[in-house]
C-alpha cells in the first residue's frame, strides 16, 4: 500500500530523454540516471558493499537506510532483492530516499525493465507508485520492508528527518553536473542524521565531495570504484 503527504506539493518535473531504448538521461542535468555498463551491478558495488551490506543486516533487528536521489528506485529494487535473500527473520528495513524530481510509474517502468533479477520488485514497485507523486509517499513493500519517498529539496528534507540512519546512498547526479547536491550543507546534514558507526557509500570521487565529507566529520575511505571507473569513497561516523 501507499500513501503520500497531501500538504506538499511537487510542481516541477524533469523532462527524459531515452538512450538504448530504455536508459533514462536528465534534460535538466545532462546525466544519466545510472551507469551505463550496468546500474544494477553498479548498486551492488558502491552502495551495498559500500556500506558493508548484507553483512550488517545479521547483527540488526531494524536496519534503516538512506539515499539521495530515488530516481528509478533501481537502488531499492536491488537492495530489497537482496534483503530478501539475506534478512534475519522478523528484521525490519526501512528505506528512506529524498528526490526532488520524482518519476511517473511508467518511467519508472520502462527504466527498470532491462533487469530481470529485480522483475518482482519492479512490479510491486509500480503497481504501488503513485501516478502524481508527491509529499512523502510510503510503501508498504513487504512485511519486513518499508520505503519512504521524501519529495522535496535534499538539504530541507534531509534536515528535517531523523537522525537514525546507519546507512547511506549517496547517489545525486555528477557533482560536476549537480554540485547542490553535495554541498557542505547536505554532507553535514547527512552526518548529523546517520547513528555512530553508521556509513555511506557513493561513486562520487571528486575533491570537493571527499573534502566536505569529511569537513561533516566521516572517516572517508578510497575504494575502486565500479566497471573501470578509478575510485569512489565510502565511510564510517565514528563512534564517540
Amino acid at each position: 500500500m501507499s500513501d503520500r503527504d497531501p500538504e506538499i506539493r511537487v510542481t516541477e518535473s524533469q523532462p527524459l530523454d531515452w538512450h538504448d531504448g530504455d536508459m533514462p538521461y536528465s534534460q535538466k542535468f545532462g546525466d544519466h540516471f545510472y551507469c551505463r555498463t550496468d546500474g544494477r551491478l553498479e548498486c551492488g558495488h558502491t552502495f551495498l558493499a559500500g556500506n558493508g551490506l548484507p553483512e550488517r543486516w545479521e547483527r540488526h533487528r531494524t536496519f534503516r537506510i538512506g539515499e539521495l536521489g530515488f530516481g528509478t528506485g533501481l537502488n531499492f529494487c536491488e537492495t530489497w532483492r537482496q534483503w530478501k535473500l539475506f534478512r534475519p527473520d522478523g528484521a525490519r528495513l526501512h528505506f528512506t530516499s529524498f528526490e526532488l524530481y520524482p518519476m511517473r510509474p511508467d518511467e519508472i517502468d520502462r527504466a527498470l525493465a532491462r533487469w530481470p533479477e529485480i522483475e518482482a520488485e519492479r512490479r510491486a514497485l509500480v503497481e504501488a507508485w503513485p501516478d502524481e507523486p508527491a509529499g512523502h509517499v510510503v510503501i508498504d513493500a513487504d512485511a519486513q520492508t518499508c520505503l519512504t519517498v521524501v519529495c522535496g529539496p535534499a538539504l530541507e528534507s534531509v534536515s528535517a528527518a531523523s537522525a537514525d540512519f546507519d546507512a547511506w546512498f549517496l547517489d545525486g547526479f555528477a557533482p560536476s553536473r549537480n554540485p547542490d547536491m553535495w554541498s557542505p550543507e547536505i554532507m553535514q546534514a547527512i552526518y548529523d542524521k546517520t547513528l555512530p558507526g553508521g556509513t555511506f557509500g557513493t561513486y562520487a570521487a571528486a575533491g570537493f565531495v571527499r573534502r566536505n565529507l569529511q569537513a561533516a566529520g566521516f572517516t572517508v575511505e578510497r575504494r575502486p570504484g565500479f566497471a573501470g571507473k578509478r575510485e569512489m569513497l565510502c565511510g564510517i561516523k565514528p563512534a564517540p
